[in-house]
């Protein structure tokens, strides 16, 4: 069967739902209309208005009060809608979830999963484009996951939910409606997938690419047209950016002895500012020439669509960029 990314979402939620009477769904407009993507639609219908609710555009008060039901026994699995607004939430976030089993010790619980659209899609101007995983990074105790895929999406929101820290669930906005091939049996079951472990989504001998979120179709896109090329790309999902699979990257990159990173975010202190500084670090013996960045300009993320796509990785780019490590 297809699946659209949007679709996974929705079913982890009500399979999660129906396993677990303590998991609560709250935030904008996630009752009736169903989720501004369609994330909860059928929610309320089925687990009814004391476990679905709509709050007010509070987003302080959507996760201070998630990490109330979190300690005093519910599971709550909020939406910010867009990952933008993570950032009016940032002191709730950063300090007050983050840090909590830190400071009270390993044995008080949070269980807490905070979803949100991530990324630029159709012109949605600079203040509703936002990549945000980057930013949280530098939250210890925040467990942060982006999937790529319906399959990952559905595994991984399980195991979010089911997992007792807090976890910011980033869910690229470009890609709830791509499809993906998945076994009925396979999409059916009650499958996770483990938190903190990569995916080596295709095998290649000569250069590493970490992909992550919306990138990651893009790198496989790009990987088949280099093969044509005689040049073969291993393509490797992080999927979840904390904690890290370095073993899995490391592996590749013993192996091809070349790596670059691609992201939908900004290139300034991003996503793969951090791991070059760790491949650096940890891997600096094996590489044979200098880590590559692929990444969004740093600029606020045009309303005009054909400036957004220009200011966003494509295929094309990804292309130029491993063809020039090559030379």
């Amino acid at each position: 069967m297809k699946v659209p990314y949007v679709k996974a979402i929705n079913d982890a939620l009500k399979e999660e739902m129906r396993r677990d009477g303590k998991i609560v769904v709250y935030g904008e407009d996630v009752a009736e209309f169903g989720g501004i993507f369609g994330e909860t639609r059928g929610l309320l219908e089925e687990f009814g208005p004391k476990r679905v609710r709509n709050t007010p555009i509070a987003e302080t008060a959507i996760v201070s009060s998630a990490v109330g039901a979190a300690i005093t026994g519910l599971r709550p699995c909020v939406e910010l809608m867009y990952a933008d607004f993570t950032m009016v939430a940032f002191t709730e976030i950063f300090h007050l979830v983050g840090k909590w089993r830190y400071m009270h010790g390993p044995e008080y619980k949070l269980p807490l999963v905070i979803r949100c659209a991530s990324g630029a899609s159709n012109g949605a101007g600079s203040e509703h484009s936002n990549v945000v995983e980057s930013l949280f990074m530098h939250a210890p105790g925040l467990t942060i996951i982006t999937p790529s895929c319906a399959y990952d999406a559905k595994g991984l929101l399980k195991s979010a939910i089911r997992s007792d820290n807090p976890v910011l669930f980033c869910e690229p906005k470009q890609l709830y409606q791509a499809k993906q091939e998945i076994a009925d049996d396979v999409y059916g079951s009650d499958y996770t997938i483990p938190i903190g472990v990569a995916d080596v989504k295709r095998p290649g001998r000569d250069v590493t690419l970490v992909a992550i979120g919306l990138m990651v179709p893009r790198a496989l896109e790009a990987a088949e047209k280099l093969s044509a090329e005689g040049i073969e790309v291993e393509v490797i999902d992080p999927r979840t950016l904390a904690p890290l699979d370095t073993d899995t990257i490391y592996q590749s990159i013993r192996k091809t002895h070349r790596a670059a990173i691609v992201e939908e975010s900004g290139k300034t202190a991003g996503i793969g500012a951090e791991l070059i500084a760790r491949f650096q670090e940890e891997q600096y013996d094996e590489l044979d020439g200098p880590v590559v960045r692929i990444a969004a300009l740093d600029v606020p993320m045009p309303y005009n669509i054909p400036m957004e796509k220009y200011a966003i990785p494509d295929v094309e780019r990804i292309c130029a960029s491993i063809r020039a490590m090559m030379k």
